[in-house]
């Protein structure tokens, strides 16, 4: 593989893909759908070991986890609980035969129906699931246990499903700590562990709520705390715990692990959208994609597309337009469809429902599309392996 060769892991509703590719749009090559095409709601890859995993399921299939160890070619299925199939196998033999189903036990039963996110750091995978669940694996996938302190959280009762349902779908960890983790949950909001798991914290709380002004829509801020429909959170590099998040209703920013947030909404066009990237260098430098609205199409504003970015920290923004659609665009970007690798300078990426994926080599100045026409986009990542 040449060294200017992209590889990019991308989810979508009818299975997996890897897109690669380098400078030119045009030689970018697509391979998939994997996974028997199986609903992928996030991907994550071992830069070191080169495994990759595809998280996903739904009603008819159950939830599973697929992984390859080959870069692609071939893959696994660890199947983690039940879906509506294998009620029909139960009772109907030749269905049963016809989809190779046997009726060993699987681990979680039907406690869940997908996973959602995913996250590999310090040797161990964690899943986030839906409904709101958190599983950890230190054998690479194979088995898992539930880390029910976080679902046994004093405030689960309050916990509420977003518009998707009451999902875990962010899992951010500590590069140089693995007893810390951040997860994010719609709609129950920023938890944070820093004992690996034993005992979480509910972090929502605003660094001045004077400054919050009322709001009428039910996820925006209010009471002190940022509002809990988190939509993605990432952790900015380099020492100290700099956090940013996209929830429902903002933008915001963590100076201190997430123990409180500032609003860096000013600036963008919507307080609404799903992704947020940081820099892998720079904690200052971040991109996200805001959207019209949840209740107004969920399309860039004014249907023109933009990736907007500061490098200041969120103090003020830029849009970042040279390359993507500016007339007739009615795209959504989802929650987990946002990338970036640790190339210099460092690549953008993200993915549509309408089945494109853009690039941008050089930090945003300008976008390609680098594929079209595949199924909604949920996921993508970008796979930066480690070459020995």
């Amino acid at each position: 593989m040449a060294d200017d060769t992209r590889t990019l892991l991308v989810g979508t509703t009818k299975g997996a893909f890897l897109l690669s590719g380098g400078a030119d749009a045009d030689g970018w090559q697509v391979t998939g759908p994997h996974c028997d095409g199986w609903p992928i709601n996030h991907m994550v890859g071992d830069p070191d070991g080169g495994t990759i995993w595809a998280a996903g399921g739904d009603d008819w299939t159950g939830a599973g986890i697929w992984r390859s160890d080959d870069g692609g070619e071939t893959w696994a299925l660890t199947r983690l609980t039940r879906g509506t199939r294998d009620d029909w196998a139960a009772n109907d033999p030749d269905f049963a035969n016809l989809i190779g189903w046997t009726d060993d036990p699987l681990p979680f039963g039907d406690t869940f129906s997908q996973v959602w996110s995913l996250n590999f750091a310090h040797g161990t995978l964690h899943a986030g699931t839906k409904p709101a669940g958190l599983l950890r694996s230190i054998d690479g996938g194979q088995s898992w246990d539930k880390v029910d302190s976080l679902t046994n959280h004093p405030s689960a009762d309050s916990w509420n499903p977003g518009a998707a349902g009451l999902t875990l779908h962010t899992i951010v960890a500590d590069p140089q700590d693995a007893a810390k983790l951040w997860v994010g949950i719609s709609a129950a909001g920023v938890f944070a562990t820093e004992d690996s798991g034993a005992t979480w914290e509910r972090r929502n709380r605003l660094s001045n709520a004077d400054a919050c002004g009322h709001h009428d829509h039910p996820a925006a801020p209010r009471d002190g705390e940022t509002g809990h429909c988190v939509h993605n959170m990432m952790r900015a590099p380099g020492p100290g715990d700099l956090l940013y998040q996209q929830n429902h209703h903002g933008v915001w920013r963590s100076g201190d692990g997430g123990r409180s947030w500032d609003d860096i909404t000013p600036g963008l066009p919507s307080t609404f959208g799903f992704p947020i990237r940081v820099h892998p260098r720079d904690p200052e430098t971040l991109w996200t994609i805001p959207l019209n609205g949840d209740s107004a199409g969920r399309y860039p504003p004014d249907a023109a597309a933009a990736v907007w970015r500061s490098r200041d920290g969120g103090r003020t923004w830029k849009d970042m337009r040279a390359g993507l659609p500016q007339t007739a665009c009615f795209f959504t970007v989802l929650r987990q469809a946002m990338a970036g690798d640790i190339r210099d300078p460092a690549g953008v990426y993200f993915g549509t429902n309408s089945g494109s994926v853009f690039a941008s080599l050089d930090e945003g100045e300008k976008w390609q599309e680098v594929a079209r026409h595949l199924p909604t986009v949920l996921a993508v990542e970008a796979f930066d392996r480690v070459l020995h």
